[in-house]
């Protein structure tokens, strides 16, 4: 077996981390995907399969703001995200970084979240 690449080591993180990480309507998974231009998060009740909530840069309010892949950007996604679960009254969330290292985008969106009043 030769050495993975970078998009096989993140996918068998992912896996990893989703033998643990499950979310329900009353405590959703908070799921981050990064690209190299945008930024994603999503509450998700894994029971039903459906998400009950999101936020990206690819709306058009964020696409006003010309926001991309950075940390600011990720700031603004982790407030919004957490904005939108607490009016659907959900308070607390498992943490699902999707693979990613837990630094920089990743880190600074979950960071936000917890500020404007996510608990994880």
């Amino acid at each position: 077996m030769g050495k993975l690449t970078k998009k096989e080591a993140k996918d068998r993180r992912h896996r990893r981390l989703r033998v643990k990480v499950s979310g329900t309507a009353e405590v959703p998974r908070l799921s981050v995907c990064r690209t190299g231009i945008h930024i994603y998060a999503q509450l998700i009740d894994d029971v039903k399969g459906v998400t009950l909530a999101s936020a990206s840069t690819t709306e058009k309010a964020m696409r006003e703001q010309k926001l991309a892949a950075n940390i600011k950007s990720a700031q603004v996604i982790g407030k919004t995200i957490a904005e939108r679960g607490l009016e659907r009254q959900m308070k607390k969330v498992v943490f699902d970084r999707g693979g990613f290292k837990y630094h920089g985008v990743v880190k600074a969106l979950a960071d936000a979240a917890r500020e404007a009043g996510l608990e994880f």
